[in-house]
């Protein structure tokens, strides 16, 4: 048992490049004990419409300027969306839960809800298995509060709407528990909602903004960007700060039972939200989403980067603003917004300089001292932080400024991008930026020191080729004109990469069609007086699939997958649909689901009737359903890797959500 434990625990460790390929959705996550960064899943939508999603591992050390790839057998599934939180106990461990996978045609979408633990001392994973756990979800973000860590919202699409969330889950690290905070109707509580900030303090967790949608009968569904604060206030059993806190629950305020070995007369949780309100005239970032905050701990503050601003105009165009500014949100108290624009350095005049020369160093001198007056006062910040702050052409003279002027280095606007803060370090990796009616995931890699901000360092320049002369904007009737020169300019700057890409595709390709010959070479050596009774499948020769080589079993997987696809096409006939097996039907559940189908057949093919049709009937039944059992079989297996039940097998099979169309359609807005 133990040498088997530690075959399915062996890491393997490989030093690559650079940063990890282009992908957005990804976690970035600071080493609780160490000098590193952690950078985990992620998801990419390449030109010609295929997903591809990731489950690799990486560790980013700032001082070696080193990237490292971590790859074992026993692993979370491919995803994106997923939440996760870093601790320092027992070395330093990272717990991650949920997300969402895609197949590679966006033909199979599920979304996950398994729990697990990455061990960073011996860099293996475990998965953690819970009776009572939060539902599967994307979107969602949890947050370390003392033993606990705390889960909130997200989004679950079952295929026909978004259903977004705001229930409330902790998971004790030292019970290794789940329990659920439920609160009355009437107590005061953030609305549903994913892509939000969710930060810790002392009190408890800090929420910010996030996204949602509203569905109205009738009509589409209109995309809410929000700016709401609000803050978790959590009270432990042997928590004395406040000793009137009474012993049944208020407004506003719920008990929560601990697990038995722990039940005693006063071992209950107390939470409570209250809203932070903010003056009308208090400075603030502008209206946004796809700008989740990191945490500044050293400072106590939230650090927010970029975003984007839609303004959802018709059905027909989507106006969008990309930003690419910094502020900063003190946790603490009544929670402060301040700008963390970044430092012009002073000029340096020189003593015989020229009176032309002199003059145009006044003038920097004097844009300086108005610079630094707006940055001194927040409450005067409020007009500047509703502009986008992008980088600034050098107006003045390059021997004096321009070569020093710190805007030069911003990073392209954008949102979704990862962000991680190491001591007093930000740290910003890829995102994605939108060009007309082109979404562009990018690579670049960036450093700023926060307690300097100086300037922006590029780790790693992006690979993407963004064609110059449009509007940022992804509104169809400002773009139509330059769509096709865009097409060209980006086909020719990632025609590597697409061939690259198609050699992959054909490797593989070759490689499935030498299983499939060695499968059917097998075949043919079979005894051929055999060959009769195996035209029928039999129960005993479903059941030995099981037992299958390690090339059959790759085989069934694609099998499996291909089931999947098919499944999923919206243009099969109702005829083929009815008369397919969903994976966790039973032979029962088939049968009476197609029993009328079934009987047609029987009766079109024999001149039985009464209770002799009906068990021709039910033979036909049979016979489709053994025939499908090993692929069933295989396709269940692949969606309880992703933790579904059953019922969610079932759904995820047979339907998912449509792949992402249409303006302001885009599948990162959720």
């Amino acid at each position: 048992m133990r040498r088997e434990w530690e075959e399915a625990h062996t890491v393997t460790e490989e030093l690559v490049e650079g940063p990890p390929s282009r992908r957005a959705n990804a976690t970035l996550t600071a080493c609780p004990n160490g000098n590193h960064l952690w950078c985990i899943g992620g998801e990419f939508f390449s030109e010609d419409g295929k997903a591809y999603f990731y489950n690799d591992v990486f560790r980013y050390t700032p001082e070696k300027d080193e990237w490292r790839k971590f790859v074992s057998p026993t692993c979370p599934g491919p995803r994106s969306a997923h939440a996760v939180v870093s601790s320092p106990a027992g070395g330093g461990k990272i717990f991650l839960f949920g997300g969402e996978f895609s197949s590679l045609h966006q033909n199979s979408f599920h979304h996950y809800g398994d729990f697990w633990c990455f061990n960073i001392p011996t860099h293996s994973w475990d998965r953690i298995e819970t009776k009572i756990r939060p539902s599967s979800r994307s979107g969602h973000r949890m947050a370390v509060w003392k033993q606990y860590i705390v889960l909130f919202g997200g989004f679950y699409d079952p295929g026909i709407t978004t259903r977004y969330l705001n229930d409330l889950w902790l998971f004790d690290t030292h019970e290794y528990k789940w329990q659920q905070i439920e609160f009355r109707e009437t107590d005061n509580k953030p609305s549903p909602r994913s892509g939000f900030s969710f930060l810790p303090c002392a009190d408890g967790i800090v929420l910010h903004g996030g996204y949602c949608k509203e569905y109205a009968k009738g009509k589409r569904p209109v995309g809410v960007m929000l700016d709401d604060t609000w803050l978790l206030k959590i009270a432990l059993p042997n928590d004395s700060a406040d000793p009137a806190t009474p012993s049944t629950p208020t407004a506003g305020k719920t008990k929560i039972a601990l697990p038995p070995s722990t039940k005693g007369a006063a071992n209950t949780i107390s939470a409570k939200w209250e809203r932070r309100k903010r003056a009308s005239d208090a400075y603030a970032p502008s209206l946004r989403s796809g700008c989740t905050m990191t945490l500044w701990a050293t400072k106590g503050t939230g650090v927010l980067f970029g975003g984007v601003t839609d303004e959802d105009v018709n059905e027909e165009s989507l106006e969008s603003v990309f930003w690419n500014d910094l502020y900063g949100y003190q946790l603490i108290g009544k929670g402060k917004w301040m700008s963390l624009a970044l430092k012009r350095p002073k000029a340096k005049g020189k003593t015989k300089a020229t009176k032309k020369q002199a003059k145009q160093v006044q003038r920097v001198k004097d844009r300086d001292d108005d610079d630094e007056l707006e940055n001194g006062d927040d409450d005067d910040n409020a007009a500047h932080a509703k502009q986008p702050q992008t980088a600034a052409k050098p107006s003045q003279p390059v021997n004096e400024v321009g070569s020093d002027d710190p805007n030069l280095t911003l990073p392209l606007p954008r949102y979704n991008a990862m962000l991680s803060v190491l001591r007093n370090t930000l740290y910003i990796y890829g995102g994605i930026y939108e060009r007309g009616s082109r979404e562009y995931t990018l690579d670049d890699f960036y450093s700023l020191q926060l307690d300097k901000l100086d300037k922006y360092t590029c780790l790693k320049k992006s690979d993407v080729i963004i064609p110059e002369g449009e509007e940022e904007s992804s509104s169809d009737e400002d773009d139509s004109d330059e769509d096709d020169e865009d097409d060209s300019d980006e086909d020719e700057g990632e025609g590597d990469e697409d061939s690259e890409e198609e050699e992959e595709e054909e490797r593989a390709r070759k490689k499935r069609d030498k299983k499939k010959e060695k499968l059917r070479s097998v075949d043919v050596k079979e005894d051929p007086e055999e060959e009769e009774e195996q035209t029928v499948p039999k129960e005993e020769d479903i059941e030995e699939v099981v037992e299958q080589t390690r090339d059959e079993k790759d085989a069934l997987r694609l099998q499996a997958n291909a089931f999947m696809g098919v499944a999923k096409d919206n243009t099969r006939s109702a005829e083929d649909v009815i008369s397919t097996p969903l994976p966790g039907e039973t032979l029962a559940m088939f049968y009476a689901r197609s029993r009328e189908f079934w009987s047609q057949k029987a009766f079109e093919g024999s001149d039985n009737r009464g209770k002799e049709l009906r068990r021709d009937a039910f033979e036909l039944a049979k016979e489709r359903y053994a025939e499908y059992k090993p692929i069933l079989a295989e396709v269940e297996k692949i969606l309880a890797e992703a933790g579904l039940d059953e019922e969610e097998m079932r759904r995820g099979a047979a339907g998912g959500p449509p792949a992402a169309g249409g303006v302001g359609q885009s599948r990162n807005r959720r």
